[in-house]
């Protein structure tokens, strides 16, 4: 089982950076995630996801090979990665895989204007190196799965670092 972590930002680029450091603990084998992601509000209040995986591109990508399989079948390689390709980029583009768009999106509207926020199933961790290398961006915790405990132990390790400049 995974636990769901939202931690905001109060500007547009820290969630960008706090991304980034989640995605080398990843290859660090450090951390394990389900889902990763970030949002960011402009300061006209726009809200935009920034996903860790392209759905649209990866179901392009696999609509292609299996549209020029067909294809290949009734001697129209071509046309069918044509199809194959739109058909899985739309199938892409409609998936929702991990945390719930919608979901990322209603909590990214209580977010103030120039703001950002990080939001990720964790599925495993090696918490003191984790919070080591998170701590120092600082942050409030949003919404988690966590219990009551360990979401007090990560806002009290968000709190007391300084975010760096």
């Amino acid at each position: 089982m995974s636990d769901l972590i939202a931690v905001s930002y109060p500007d547009e680029n820290r969630a960008e950076e706090v991304f980034e450091t989640l995605k080398r603990l990843q290859t660090e084998r450090l951390l394990e995630v389900d889902d990763l992601l970030y949002v960011t509000r402009s300061k006209d209040g726009k809200v935009r996801l920034h996903q860790n995986l392209n759905t649209t591109g990866t179901g392009a990508a696999s609509g292609a090979i299996w549209g020029g399989i067909v294809g290949m079948l009734f001697l129209v390689p071509l046309v069918g990665m044509a199809v194959g390709a739109a058909s899985g980029a739309i199938a892409g583009k409609m998936s929702d895989y991990g945390i719930n768009d919608k979901f990322v999106k209603d909590l990214a509207g209580q977010m103030k204007d120039g703001s950002s926020a990080v939001f990720l199933l964790v599925r495993k961790a090696t918490p003191d190196k984790v919070l080591a290398e998170v701590g120092k961006y600082g942050g409030t915790v949003l919404r988690t799965s966590l219990s009551h405990d360990a979401e007090t132990r990560l806002q009290a390790a968000l709190s007391a670092a300084k975010a760096p400049a």
